[in-house]
């Protein structure tokens, strides 16, 4: 009942072209990993208790007060992350209502739906997040979250940009292929939880507004550097390794360019970190290298989306 009212409501929109469809699919992409840059700034220049507590900024405002306690910077820094949170939600709420509007297949509105959905669970964490003092842990499953927001906001746009009226699913890459294609989605995975554990026993706390230290993740940086680098190496070798099997087997031109893709973000990525390492986490580059994660996720997510397509069930006429 509910969800015909929403129907006759979204109804009185302009109907949305095609382009418009993906224009906010890409918007969706960029705000989700935006937020996560934003983030990493807002820990670098140490203001994640800006706004010491949440929802509120401070207790009996949603906004910053005038405190001697905690640096005006901090305040603005922390704050200004909050309200880009509003963006997200308004970019999500968009995609919604347009792929509503335009009566898309159940898929493309499940995936859609999942952006706000997601971005509700993202500022839960959030407040999770400020609430615990900035436990590293806490942070890293913040930062995790966003990426796997990347991933479906990426995979919604390639399911808008499908025809809803081709109803067979075809495999573009023999079906080993596709499943090696997800494990390397798998081994991002890792890759990124390693490296929030790196950033967690690293100098970047993520706060100086108060006098207590923020506990940080009580391992040897060094290890856990090596951790992520050793994930890494693993990651980008069962890339190459899919490049030629994707070759032998004389795969479509779109799933090995995608490919290359990803192999040129992982790479500058790696040159990153490297300089990263050998120059005591630069606090600039701490946002390259978020910036370069949210990259590797939508481009490995581009590759998965390109191992399945949707075709017409049957021939068109020729008549």
């Amino acid at each position: 009942m509910l969800y015909r009212v929403f129907l006759r409501l979204v109804d009185r929109l302009p109907l949305p072209s095609l382009r418009m469809q993906k224009i906010l699919a890409i918007i969706v992409i960029l705000t989700q990993g935006g937020i996560a840059v934003t983030g990493a700034i807002v820990r670098v220049t140490a203001s994640g208790l800006g706004c010491p507590t949440w929802p509120q900024c401070f207790p009996g405002s949603f906004t910053p007060v005038g405190v001697s306690e905690v640096p005006v910077l901090h305040q603005a820094v922390e704050f200004g992350n909050r309200l880009l949170t509003f963006v997200v939600v308004l970019a999500a709420a968009a995609v919604v209502l347009a792929v509503t509007r335009a009566r898309r297949r159940r898929g493309v509105l499940v995936f859609a739906w999942l952006m706000p959905l997601g971005t509700v669970v993202q500022a839960i964490l959030g407040g999770v997040t400020v609430l615990t003092g900035l436990l590293w842990w806490t942070v890293a499953i913040h930062f995790v979250a966003s990426m796997a927001m990347v991933w479906l906001a990426t995979l919604l746009y390639f399911k808008i940009c499908e025809r809803d009226s081709d109803l067979l699913v075809t495999k573009t890459v023999p079906e080993p292929l596709r499943l090696l294609t997800g494990l390397s989605g798998i081994l991002l995975a890792g890759v990124l939880i390693a490296g929030t554990m790196v950033t967690g026993a690293g100098p970047h706390a993520g706060d100086k507004s108060i006098d207590e230290p923020v506990p940080r993740f009580q391992v040897e940086v060094v290890t856990l550097v090596h951790l992520h680098s050793q994930l890494l190496v693993g990651y980008l070798a069962l890339l190459i390794g899919l490049g030629f099997a994707l070759y032998a087997v004389k795969a479509p031109e779109i799933v090995k360019r995608r490919l290359k893709i990803v192999v040129a973000i992982v790479l500058a990525q790696s040159l990153v970190g490297i300089v990263q390492y050998l120059t005591d986490v630069p606090a600039a580059l701490v946002a390259v290298h978020v910036a370069g994660a949210g990259a590797c996720t939508a481009a490995t997510a581009a590759v998965w989306a390109a191992c399945r397509v949707r075709t017409p069930s049957v021939e068109p006429s020729r008549a």
